[in-house]
């Protein structure tokens, strides 16, 4: 029996297999009408990955994905072996923890910036609840622009729990809240960290802000009252990220 295979498109999500994963390629699908140098280049990555690219209709591609935008290139993949939990994500990594947390994001375009911010600065993993939250659709991959092969997409089933248990493996999780008194210049975390951002507009659910170990805000000097999720999520992450390349002391746990 043939194994199980999925559909990824556009330029970037398809290059980015190609570069990262070339053998799991099965095929490449091309708009005919098209003879730019963008495709050029493309199907001289695929040829010397020895990936087959056949040429069709428009037409097809467009009844393969209704709806999406695949500027004419569509790829059929072997699904990336990627960890299937939590517990698998921390017993292969041999540092602090990082991950990144979505409470409420239902908007695919949105998760898919957040997994390429998550994949820029090291992110171990992007954990969502299962409910009430878009999951990784195709338009979602193609944002994600390879990130999605990259960077894990966790679903759990009780997000609150679920922080219970990341603190109980001395894991800081911090939220993110434009209310909070302390913001992410001033405030200090230890090095293992999940940071945990809500939709843009409702924000953080309450059972999720009141399991966090802290909250923080990102000071804002404009008109504007709140950022986009994955905007959010970057600044965050980058200021995280950056404190650990130089070795900025961590608030002692607490708890």
């Amino acid at each position: 029996m043939p194994s199980p295979s999925r559909l990824i498109f556009g330029f970037h999500a398809v290059l980015a297999r190609l570069r990262h994963d070339p053998a799991s390629v099965r095929e490449i699908q091309i708009d005919q009408a098209r003879n730019d140098q963008r495709l050029r280049d493309l199907v001289a990555q695929a040829q010397l990955a020895a990936v087959r690219v056949l040429a069709v209709h428009g037409q097809r591609l467009d009844a393969m994905l209704p709806g999406a935008r695949h500027q004419g290139v569509v790829a059929t993949v072997d699904p990336t072996r990627q960890p299937v939990s939590l517990d698998d994500v921390l017993a292969a990594i041999d540092e602090p923890a990082f991950l990144l947390v979505l409470d409420g994001v239902q908007d695919p375009h949105n998760l898919g910036a957040c997994l390429r911010v998550a994949d820029a600065f090291g992110v171990h993993a992007l954990v969502a609840p299962r409910d009430r939250a878009v999951g990784l659709t195709q338009a979602a991959i193609k944002v994600a622009s390879g990130a999605a092969e990259s960077v894990p997409y966790l679903t759990v089933t009780n997000l609150a729990r679920c922080l219970r248990e990341l603190k109980e493996r001395g894991i800081w999780v911090i939220g993110t809240d434009g209310d909070a008194g302390e913001d992410i210049h001033s405030a200090q975390w230890p090095a293992a960290s999940a940071w945990v951002v809500g939709a843009e507009g409702s924000g953080l659910r309450r059972l999720t802000r009141e399991t966090c170990d802290q909250l923080l805000r990102i000071p804002l000097h404009g008109s504007v009252a709140s950022l986009n999720v994955s905007v959010a999520a970057g600044i965050c992450l980058y200021e995280a990220r950056r404190r650990l390349a130089v070795g900025s002391p961590g608030r002692p746990d607490h708890r």
